[in-house]
C-alpha cells in the first residue's frame, strides 16, 4: 500500500511540474522581428587560406568559383577526368 501511495505522489508531482513551464522569449517587446545579426553576402568575406580562391567583394569571381566546385561534384564529369 505504501508503494502505491509513493507512486501516486511521484506521478502527481511530475504532472504538476509539467504544468508550471513558463513561456520563454529573448525580448518580448520585439516579437515578430528578427533579433539577430544580419547576414552578409558570401562574396564579401575573405576566402579561406587553403580553400577555393575568389576576389573579395567580387560577386562574379565568387559565382565562377561556385560553378567550378559544382562541376567537380558532378558524378558524370568526375568519372571521365
Amino acid at each position: 500500500m505504501r508503494r502505491l501511495v509513493v507512486a501516486i505522489v511521484c506521478v502527481g508531482l511530475a504532472a504538476l511540474a509539467g504544468c508550471m513551464e513558463m513561456e520563454q522569449s529573448a525580448t518580448p517587446s520585439k516579437q515578430g522581428k528578427y533579433q539577430g545579426k544580419p547576414d552578409a553576402d558570401p562574396w564579401t568575406s575573405e576566402p579561406l587560406a587553403m580553400g577555393p580562391k575568389w576576389k573579395k567583394d567580387d560577386r562574379a569571381s565568387w559565382e565562377e568559383q561556385i560553378k567550378k566546385r559544382q562541376l567537380g561534384q558532378h558524378e558524370d564529369r568526375r568519372i571521365y577526368q
